[in-house]
């Protein structure tokens, strides 16, 4: 893809925890990021999603494959090339209380990025661009001296997103930004993303478990489970005409606000538990749990295939 910003190839991340035992947090994914886009990635809890974000950013070394941005290995930048890389990329992490220096103010929270980059020695002029990011996140300059503790969850998470905007970032690797927030704050920290792709021409890995608000947001999105990548297309298309049996099943759990519809239309109800990604199935991952599953499902992995335009699926069924 000639306008890909990031191309994930073949990544794998595996954790030995130890007694010989190694849980397969995420195997052979592949995908790639369209500069300007926000790419959505959804799942159950510990499919591997939060790895992969963590793994692009370096946080963790991967096990294989490649993770390229703008055409550079990022495992395998040197530690004075890394500086510039993450000055392209950063990260929104997940909890709001637990991602903020309880001890800095939040005029320190952000500007410190600026100061370990040498983005400017001037500390007047630090804080002029602290006060003009306080307002592009929605908050205003008379927060900058006060601590994290003062502020509620969603105010928090615009803070921990004015620090991600304070080095100027191409590409912004949201990790469930709203799923600790409550349900009335988490489309207004979605909106404010939404508005800053659309003002700065940002990049985004927007990754979540809620699927109306990630098609809302993503033009295009990746299905994950059990640490393995079985859908992706573009937004409409995946709601729309979905291929993968998980994928089928994950949006009959959405609720639709009519309730004629809700009492009539077919939830699809998956059987069985989880598989351990520590001792995962054999063949095909959801395989234990599919209403479809066939013989070859238990002995061979599904290839990733590309079913109709720009509409990828890994199941066997549409071999």
């Amino acid at each position: 893809m000639k306008d890909a910003i990031l191309q994930v190839n073949d990544l794998t991340k595996h954790f030995n925890i130890g007694k010989g035992s190694v849980l397969q947090a995420v195997n052979e994914v592949s995908f790639e990021v369209k500069k300007g886009e926000i790419f959505g990635l959804v799942g159950e809890s510990g499919c591997g999603k939060s790895t992969i974000g963590r793994t692009i950013m370096g946080l963790y070394n991967k096990t294989s494959g490649d993770v390229l941005y703008d055409g550079e290995n990022v495992h395998e930048l040197s530690d004075d090339d890394k500086w510039p890389f993450y000055r392209k990329m950063q990260m929104i992490f997940q909890d709001p209380y637990a991602s903020l220096n309880p001890r800095f103010t939040v005029s320190e929270v952000i500007s410190d990025p600026m100061e370990v980059h040498g983005m400017s020695r001037n500390r007047k002029e630090r804080m002029e661009k602290v006060y003009q990011l306080l307002e592009e996140v929605g908050l205003n300059r008379d927060h900058a001296n006060r601590y994290p503790h003062e502020f509620s969850g969603g105010q928090r998470q615009r803070i921990g997103i004015a620090r991600a905007l304070a080095l100027e970032p191409e590409f912004i690797i949201a990790d469930e930004p709203i799923s600790a927030l409550d349900v009335s704050v988490q489309a207004q920290v979605v909106n404010l993303l939404k508005k800053l792709q659309m003002e700065k021409g940002l990049t985004f890995l927007f990754i979540a478990h809620d699927l109306s608000m990630v098609k809302y947001i993503s033009d295009r999105i990746g299905v994950m489970y059990l640490g393995n990548l079985v859908e992706l297309t573009i937004s409409n298309q995946l709601y729309e005409t979905p291929l993968h049996p998980y994928t089928k099943a994950l949006l009959s759990a959405i609720p639709i606000p009519d309730p004629d519809i809700e009492e009539t239309r077919e939830r699809i109800i998956l059987k069985g538990e989880l598989p351990s990604p520590i001792n995962p199935p054999s063949g095909c991952v959801f395989r234990t749990r599919c209403q479809m599953a066939m013989d070859i499902c238990a002995q061979v992995k599904p290839e990733w295939r590309e079913v109709e335009p720009n509409h990828f699926v890994a199941c066997h069924l549409y071999n």
